[in-house]
C-alpha cells in the first residue's frame, strides 16, 4: 500500500490561505525562501485583493502545497507518490525533486501572467455535473467555432466534466447540459479559459523558458495531468510542465492509475478539500484526508501505518 499527496488548483484558495499554515519550521522556511526568490513577502499574496488576481493564487497554492508537505515529510509522513491539479503539478514537481522551489516560483508567476495576457474577453470556466465525457462532448462539437470556442478541460470524475471557452460558447453548452438532463451546469467563478487551445500561447512561451531550466529525474512517482501517465524522466516533466496550461486534465483517470499502483491513502494539501471528496468517492475502500483540517500527528499515523503494512 503507498502514500498519494495530491496539490489543489485554482479554485481552491481563500483569504489568509498562508497565514492559516500550521506554525512549523519547514513551513517558515519555505515562506522565507518564496519570499526572497519573489522579492515580496510571500504572506501578501493571500489578501483578498491579491487573490482577485490568477498571478497570486498560482504563487500562493504553490508556496501553500510546498510549505505543508516539506513539514509533513519532516514529522516522517513522505508520500510514495505525487500529482497535483493544474498548476497544483508545480508543486507535485517540487515535491518529487524535479524542480527546484526556486524556479518553480518564477516558472508559475510567469505562467500566470501569461494565462491572464492570453484569456480572451469574456471568457472562462464552466461545470458540468451528471453527463459522462462522451455526452459532453457531443454537446461541445456543434457549438465549438471560431465565434463560439468552447472545450472540454477537466475530467475529475465519470460524470464531472469542466468546460473552458468563450462566455457565449459556455452558455450555450451549459444549457444544452441542462436539457440532457445535468444536475450542475453552471459558470465557476474563474476568469481564464484555462486547459484548452485557447492557452496555447502559454505553452509557446513556457517551452523556451523551461528549456533553460535544470529538472532532475522526479525521485517520488509523479503523475501528469495530460495523459495520466507517470513522469518518469526531466524531460517528460518538461513536456507535462510545459504544455499543461492548455492542454486538458484527466484528474479521474491520474487518481485511477494512482489506486492501481497501490495508493490507499489520499492527502490533500492545503488549501484543498475538494480533491479528497472526488477520490473518496472514487475510492472508497482506500480513505482520502484533508491536511488543512486534519492534525499533522493523525496525517503522520496514519502515514505510518500504511507504510508499515506494505513492509
Amino acid at each position: 500500500m503507498s502514500v498519494a499527496f495530491l496539490f489543489p488548483g485554482q479554485g481552491a484558495q481563500y483569504p489568509g490561505m498562508l497565514h492559516t499554515l500550521p506554525n512549523h519550521a519547514a513551513i517558515a522556511a519555505t515562506l522565507k525562501e518564496a519570499s526572497e526568490v519573489l522579492g515580496q513577502d510571500a504572506l501578501d499574496l493571500d489578501s483578498e485583493d491579491a487573490l482577485g488576481s490568477t498571478v497570486s493564487v498560482q504563487l500562493a497554492l504553490l508556496i501553500a502545497g510546498t510549505a505543508q508537505a516539506r513539514a509533513l515529510q519532516a514529522s516522517g509522513a513522505a508520500p510514495d507518490m505525487v500529482a497535483g491539479l493544474s498548476v497544483g503539478t508545480f508543486t507535485a514537481a517540487t515535491i518529487a525533486e524535479s524542480l527546484s522551489l526556486r524556479d518553480a516560483l518564477l516558472i508559475v508567476r510567469q505562467r500566470g501572467i501569461l494565462m491572464k495576457q492570453a484569456a480572451p474577453p469574456d471568457s472562462g470556466l464552466g461545470a458540468i455535473v451528471g453527463l459522462n465525457e462522451r455526452q459532453v462532448q457531443t454537446l461541445i462539437a456543434p457549438v465549438n467555432t471560431s465565434q463560439t470556442p468552447v472545450f472540454l478541460a477537466n475530467i475529475n470524475a465519470p460524470r464531472q466534466m469542466i468546460i473552458a471557452g468563450s462566455r457565449q460558447g459556455l452558455e450555450i453548452v451549459l444549457q444544452l447540459a441542462r436539457k440532457m438532463g445535468a444536475r450542475k451546469a453552471a459558470y465557476l467563478n474563474v476568469s481564464v479559459p484555462s486547459h484548452c487551445p485557447l492557452m496555447d500561447p502559454v505553452t509557446d512561451h513556457l517551452t523556451q523558458a523551461l528549456a533553460n531550466i535544470h529538472l532532475q529525474t522526479p525521485r517520488i512517482l509523479y503523475i501528469g495531468n495530460r495523459y495520466a501517465r507517470v513522469l518518469w524522466t526531466a524531460e517528460d516533466v518538461r513536456i507535462e510542465l510545459s504544455t499543461n496550461a492548455a492542454c486538458p486534465v484527466r484528474w479521474y483517470d491520474l487518481t485511477t492509475n494512482m489506486y492501481e499502483r497501490g495508493a490507499r491513502l489520499f492527502i490533500e494539501l492545503p488549501p484543498g478539500h475538494v480533491l479528497t471528496e472526488l477520490a473518496a468517492v472514487a475510492f472508497p475502500q482506500a480513505r482520502a484526508l484533508a491536511a488543512s483540517i486534519t492534525r499533522e500527528s493523525d496525517i503522520t499515523l496514519l502515514t505510518q501505518r500504511v507504510h508499515d503494512n506494505t513492509r
